[in-house]
């Protein structure tokens, strides 16, 4: 199974596509984990990426991909499935991305999609900048990064919806529900790519409405 998550800063997508690659058995890549892993090792991407991020501004698409190709050659050899967290942002980035994977034999199976509205996104991720001290969730940040969201995701949720490849959930409700709808959607796919032997089953009932990513 190869996934790609959709949704805005504070959907849950981090929460949501965990529960998804371990009830697939599938990596999940984050590509947000992923850069600021490249900024801690200040590594040369890394100090280029941390004044975007700063910013709350869009990384350049040629940065994004070259990571989009490293992680995709990763998990095609660790057995080919994923959940996929970060990419596409923007809509000539989910092209290049498509064409990435075409190449490599690992386009996406399905797109998950969060809805959730902004009065709540904003809740979430200050209440997230309080526990975890992070730079880029300030208040005028947050805000500049869904005003680019609701900008870029409209086209990029359209293209996926057209490719038949769109599972769109309403994300404003307690985690376990949200994850029961999107498993139960993923499992009607024809022709899944992780046979139902290498599938676990997750244990949804400790989740509350406070998950989020």
């Amino acid at each position: 199974m190869r996934i790609v998550m959709i949704g805005p800063p504070g959907a849950g997508k981090g929460t949501q596509g965990a529960l998804i690659a371990e009830h697939f058995g599938i990596p999940r890549i984050v590509v947000g984990d992923l850069l600021r892993d490249h900024i801690a090792r200040r590594t040369d991407l890394g100090r280029v990426v941390e004044g975007y991020l700063g910013r709350g501004e869009l990384v350049p698409d040629e940065l994004m991909l070259c990571i989009v190709r490293q992680a995709l050659i990763a998990a095609r050899a660790a057995g080919g499935g994923y959940v996929f967290d970060g990419v596409p942002r923007t809509m000539p980035q989910a092209r290049a991305a498509y064409t990435i994977a075409a190449e490599l034999g690992m386009t996406a199976n399905a797109a998950v999609h969060l809805r959730a509205d902004d009065k709540e996104l904003m809740r979430r991720l200050l209440g997230r900048a309080a526990l975890e001290h992070r730079p880029d969730d300030t208040d005028k940040v947050i805000r500049h990064r869904l005003e680019l969201y609701q900008k870029a995701a409209q086209p990029i949720i359209a293209w996926y919806a057209q490719r038949g490849l769109l599972v769109s959930v309403d994300a404003m409700r307690q985690a376990g529900e949200v994850a029961r709808e999107i498993l139960a959607a993923l499992e009607l796919l024809p022709a899944p790519a992780s046979p139902a032997s290498m599938r676990h089953p997750v244990d949804l009932s400790g989740l509350g409405a406070g998950c989020a990513s």
